[in-house]
């Protein structure tokens, strides 16, 4: 084969086999390179899936496949593996994202493939792809350069049709809801507050606000609806949290789609919705199997944002690979503030995972876009911004480190640009806090430009509790407020002050002072669970999870809401569901609401202006300035690149 994927290594090259077979895969010296993720790809030597299986003690009978390189892995095994012991757990977060991304799954699948290099029996665990962003702004998300996993195109599109069962059974429930509106309304519902909403596994900002109903009698009654994407609905949120087809029907049912007018709520068993639903989700809610360039396994499993829902792949997913390796590399959504704040205040929260380690991703070019430089200028050298922009590592470093008691290591995904002074700028401010960086150089190498990270990995899961942080040995109260732990004194390059800060309704301040023993629950407060602590207590009211999870970790000085969503939140918390975590809904890129406000800002508000109940996935979504639930396409769209070719081989997909 083509020498550029390489994996088809000669035999004098083949390391020891430690378990689990593997290859390299990154490009001789002098040895031609591939001009794209998708050309790396589509010449790798993949085996087939059978061949993965077994090596993780998968019986043939309980795959299911789909093509020769992709299956899914029967809801019954799974059941097997339920008394033993899960694995170490190892949770890939990243700084704020920047334009061009950070890299979280190329560095998950980088670490996974060294982890095995080194002798470690490992596992990687992913969301899958929604075709939104595929046809959209960000393109493939599968990883990229030589750590991939693949068969790359299928995976970014449809893969085993899992979103498009998550699709229908949401426009089922739409659809029987309407339907018996039509049919006499028994249940009473009052068209105007239905909640449930249609979804599409496409950006299409014109479909955000829509009039259904139109045409006469015959088409229904007419009323307000909208759609979202796949991947923000609560079917999907549900879908990713389900222990097992009990759980996920059960869940389903508890869907609350509409209101009477007395405000009785209206849930998806009363329409008798919800084995319908599950039926449609039986077969994808068993996990996808497929693998590495390296041949390193990996479940790609589920898909929920991270900005707008709750951002890990499922908790199947993961729970089954603990139980089948001893390594298992799990990545959460954008920054740490959302993807990893949701994967331990409402994943760990339910389900009782717990990370023994977090790999923070940054890039000098990420720091240096936190400290102020465009991005036409990020090539050039800039310590000094580099340096300035470090806050926003240093921010999410103690959240992780003081907040939660999650030991930390940094990973610098490496890029060529980078130069000598910026990545030794970059190690020393992640060391001043007490933490280890490691360059890595996975894109370009594979798995043996991860081993110094995963060597440090392993060294972090087999530490003492002193790895976890200063506070982590002094019980719950330990964390305090943002700045009272030091997080936020440098500012970015477009932060705003304190000053300047709108006093709101409502609010809960705790940003820039340490808690007084007076403190409403859940701000400046925390709990532990196994070495574990959350943001929040279980007990806190709705508003107060809020407010702790916006002056802890996003370290706003206020949250804000209108009269009509503080009453909104009371009413959830008089009916019941004040004991859910909050899902926020905020932009990526920023600490703040505010996209274009870089770095580690302080003193902001946080303001919310919807809130949306999701029974099923049992949390409650507060959605914060100006984040939207259907994203819309850029002014390029990558739909603009991608072709097949006459003999059917995808072009342009990344």
């Amino acid at each position: 084969m083509n020498s550029t994927a390489r994996v088809a290594a000669t035999a004098d090259e083949q390391p020891v086999h430690l378990g689990w077979a593997r290859r390299a895969t990154a490009p001789a010296p002098g040895a031609s390179v591939a001009t794209s993720n998708i050309e790396i790809a589509q010449q790798a030597d993949l085996w087939p899936i059978g061949r993965i299986a077994e090596d993780l003690g998968i019986p043939d009978d309980e795959l299911e496949p789909y093509g020769r390189y992709k299956a899914k892995v029967s809801l019954r095994h799974l059941r097997t593996l339920r008394d033993r012991p899960r694995g170490r757990l190892v949770l890939m977060t990243a700084v704020s994202p920047t334009p061009a991304g950070e890299g979280k799954t190329t560095t998950t699948v980088g670490l996974g493939d060294a982890l095995r290099r080194i002798g470690e029996r490992a596992m990687i665990c992913l969301r899958e792809p929604a075709l939104g962003p595929v046809f959209g702004m960000k393109g493939g998300a599968a990883g990229g350069g030589y750590a991939q996993v693949v068969p790359m195109e299928d995976i970014n599109l449809h893969f085993t049709g899992d979103f498009s069962a998550i699709g229908i059974a949401t426009n089922l429930l739409a659809a029987l809801i309407d339907n018996h509106v039509h049919h006499g309304n028994a249940l009473g519902i009052d068209v105007r507050r239905v909640t449930w909403r249609r979804v599409l596994d496409v950006n299409d900002r014109a479909l955000r606000d829509a009039v259904i109903g139109l045409g006469g009698p015959s088409n229904g009654y007419p009323r307000e609806d909208g759609f979202d994407i796949v991947v923000a609905s609560e079917v999907m949120a549900i879908f990713c949290l389900a222990t097992d087809l009990a759980d996920l029907k059960e869940r389903l049912g508890e869907i609350v789609v509409a209101y009477t007018r007395d405000r009785t709520p209206v849930r998806a068993r009363d329409l008798s919705a919800h084995g319908a639903m599950a039926a449609i989700l039986r077969d994808a809610l068993a996990p996808n199997l497929v693998q590495t360039l390296e041949h390193t396994p990996a479940f790609v499993h589920g898909g929920p944002f991270a900005n707008i829902a709750h951002g890990c792949n499922s908790y199947l997913a993961t729970d089954s690979a603990l139980r089948m390796a001893d390594y298992v590399v799990t990545e959460a959504g954008f920054g740490a503030d959302l993807g990893a704040e949701k994967f331990v205040d409402i994943l760990c929260r339910t389900t009782g995972l717990r990370p023994d380690v977090a790999v923070v991703v940054a890039t000098v070019r990420a720091m240096k876009y936190h400290g102020g430089v465009e991005v036409a200028d990020l090539p050039h050298e800039n310590v000094a911004a580099l340096e300035h922009g470090t806050a926003n590592l240093v921010r999410h470093l103690k959240t992780i480190r003081e907040t939660w008691g999650i030991p930390a290591v940094v990973a610098i995904n490496h890029r060529a640009e980078d130069t000598d002074a910026e990545i030794a700028a970059l190690v020393a401010a992640s060391e001043a806090v007490g933490v280890t960086a490691v360059v890595a150089k996975h894109f370009a190498e594979g798995g043996a430009g991860a081993e110094s990270l995963a060597r440090e990995v392993v060294r972090l899961c087999g530490a003492p509790d002193a790895a976890r942080g200063p506070d982590a040995a002094q019980g719950p109260d330990a964390a305090s407020g943002a700045a009272a732990s030091g997080v936020g004194t440098a500012r970015g390059a477009d932060a705003a002050s304190g000053a300047d800060a709108a006093p709101g309704v409502g609010t809960a301040r705790g940003a820039d002072a340490a808690p007084s023993p007076d403190a409403a629950p859940g701000v400046g407060t925390a709990q532990e669970a196994g070495g574990l602590r959350f943001t929040y207590p279980d007990d806190a009211t709705l508003w107060h999870k809020m407010s702790a999870i916006a002056t802890r970790i996003y370290g706003a000085s206020e949250v804000t809401a209108s009269t009509a969503v503080r009453a909104q939140i009371k009413r959830l918390q008089d009916d019941g569901y004040g004991g859910y975590p909050v899902c926020v809904a905020k932009t990526q890129y920023s600490f703040s609401t505010d996209p274009k406000l870089r770095g580690a800002p302080t003193g902001h508000a946080v303001d919310v202006r919807e809130v949306r109940l999701a029974a099923g996935a049992r949390f409650v979504v507060m959605v914060c300035g100006d984040i939207m639930t259907m994203p819309g396409l850029p002014a390029v769209p990558a739909a603009n690149t991608i072709d097949v070719d006459d003999d059917g081989r995808i072009v342009g997909l990344f």
